[in-house]
């Protein structure tokens, strides 16, 4: 009885020691960095940081666009504004059917030394 129980146990542990050296292979394989699991890490990971500078750079210039949208908006405001003061001063302006022609008088004075034939005299 005790030489059966030494062959299982030698062959529980010949299958033990088969099991962790196929598992040993498998892991090492996973984390070699150029075909496993470790080099797919890596590249990922440098990706990660790639579009993290990229999202960075986005964000800084959705940033700046959206500030000069900003006072962009804010000067077409204004113009507008301007726009329509100058609507409303339109039609305060009387028709020109309302308004009575008149003849345009020029009148022009002289003063003293401002003609040249004055002086000559």
């Amino acid at each position: 009885m005790e030489l059966i129980a030494d062959i299982l146990l030698g062959a529980g542990a010949i299958a033990a020691g088969t099991y962790c050296l196929v598992l040993s292979r498998r892991l090492k394989a996973l984390n070699r960095l150029e075909s496993g699991m470790g080099g797919a890490i890596a590249v990922l990971s440098a990706q990660v940081d790639d579009m993290t500078r990229a999202l960075q750079a986005a964000q800084g210039a959705a940033g700046d666009s959206t500030r000069l949208l900003g006072e962009t908006t804010e000067l077409a405001e204004r113009a507008a504004a301007r726009l329509e003061l100058m609507l409303a001063t339109l039609h305060d302006l009387p028709e020109e059917s309302d308004v009575i022609p008149r003849r345009t008088r020029v009148l022009r004075r002289r003063g003293r030394g401002d003609d040249p034939l004055e002086d000559a005299a």
